[in-house]
């Protein structure tokens, strides 16, 4: 048997602002958009090209979940972005307007630097050892 992840829920203030950062800033691509009745949309968001897991955007409804946005994991680094172009993509990404929380540094595992998304949860921005 065979199995993988693949979507994660990201819990979000707005589905259209959350689109518009991912897609601008970022350069995620708008997968699916669907409107599934009673203000609530199945919208599937990606990084250009990728072929793994995608991101599910969650409207938060109950107060639980508007306190959740921006802190899925729970001020730590909660999601993980790979490229194989980190200077390039770097730059890009601070030209658009990307919060880095650091400067790029350099691991065992590869160059890394932690940025926030609009709502401020954390990611790792990193190129892995080849």
């Amino acid at each position: 048997m065979t199995q993988t992840i693949a979507a994660l829920a990201l819990v979000v203030r707005d589905y259209d602002e959350t689109i518009a950062w991912y897609t601008a800033v970022l350069g995620f691509e708008l997968l699916e958009d669907t409107d599934m009745g009673g203000d609530k949309r199945w919208v599937r968001i990606a990084p250009r090209g990728s072929t793994g897991t995608v991101l599910l955007l969650a409207l938060a409804k109950s107060e639980q979940q508007k306190v959740a946005v921006g802190q899925q994991g729970g001020g730590r680094v909660f999601l993980f972005l790979h490229t194989d172009d980190f200077d390039g993509d770097f730059a890009g990404m601070k030209a658009r307007g990307v919060k880095f929380l650091e400067e790029p540094r350099n691991e065992v595992y590869g160059k890394v630097v932690v940025f926030e998304d609009l709502y401020g949860n954390k990611w790792d921005f990193i190129e892995p050892r080849k």
